[in-house]
């Protein structure tokens, strides 16, 4: 990281997580002002990363992004601010102030395993558009290189990442472990928001859950939006990279689907079930 661009950082940080913010830049000066044109900070709906200067125009500011958050706002916009007796500065100048906001991505990937199905995931998103938030507990098993789109997540309880997804994540279950497959998959089917819920495995693995699961309470419709086995149809290969090009497949097919859904409905992404 570039210690002397954290606003750039925070960026590229939030649009990892999926987070919303407005990025709002000094655009021109006329007269004094607290900081020079070009200068820059990140607002999110808690916090603030960088300054222009503080008091009551950034107060102002912070205002107007944080509303712009909250309205959904996809349009920049451009604002105007006298330094007078209005906003209690001295300065005397004028500032304008660009607000430029920043959705999450529509095409975030939540992959829990790091094995070497996982690993090829990866390799295969990489370059799609996807931003991949890659969840495991074993150190060893993430390379130490990796695309500049994932993000790593190292944690002694991966099913707790569930409640940090963004609504309508891809998100893509393929651990060590059977029981946390099952932990995870419960915590996805109980949010119910993800457009893409998908469990690597067989047709058996798939009704030995379901069987847990309806005995867990959950119904039918909750289960209808699990995707197992994962990958497109009539990709019968198990090596590593086979599957992940079949799973990689079949999410780029999803996403292309909830675009063409929202394009003809003119709304959001649909959360459509598998």
């Amino acid at each position: 990281m570039t210690p002397s661009l954290p606003w750039l950082q925070a960026l590229a940080s939030l649009q990892a997580q999926g987070e919303r913010c407005v990025l709002v830049t000094v655009a021109e000066l006329k007269g004094s002002a607290p900081r020079a044109a070009g200068t820059k900070f990140v607002v999110t709906s808690k916090d603030l990363v960088g300054s222009i200067g503080g008091g009551h125009l950034e107060l102002k500011a912070t205002e107007i992004a944080r509303a712009m958050i909250t309205d959904g706002a996809g349009e920049a916009r451009l604002e105007t601010f006298a330094l007078g007796p209005a906003l209690g500065q001295c300065c005397g100048g004028k500032v304008t102030i660009l607000f430029e906001p920043f959705a999450p991505t529509d095409f975030f990937v939540a992959l829990f395993g790091a094995g070497h199905v996982g690993k090829e995931v990866v390799q295969v998103l990489a370059g799609t558009g996807a931003t991949i938030r890659w969840i495991d507990s074993r150190p060893e098993q993430f390379p130490p290189e990796k695309p500049q789109e994932v993000t790593a997540v190292l944690t002694d309880a991966p099913a707790d990442e569930v409640k940090d997804l963004p609504p309508g994540a891809y998100a893509l279950i393929m651990t060590h472990s059977h029981d946390l497959d099952l932990q995870i998959l419960e915590k996805l089917l109980k949010r119910g928001d993800c457009r893409y819920v998908g469990l690597i495995g067989s047709d058996t693995k798939r009704r030995t859950f379901e069987g847990r699961l309806a005995r867990k309470g959950f119904t039918p419709e909750q289960m209808a939006s699990l995707r197992c086995p994962i990958g497109i149809e009539g990709v019968v290969g198990k090596e590593p990279r086979t599957v992940a090009i079949a799973v990689a497949a079949e999410l780029l097919r999803r996403r292309d689907e909830s675009r063409t859904m929202a394009t003809t409905e003119g709304t959001r992404p649909a959360i459509t079930p598998a």
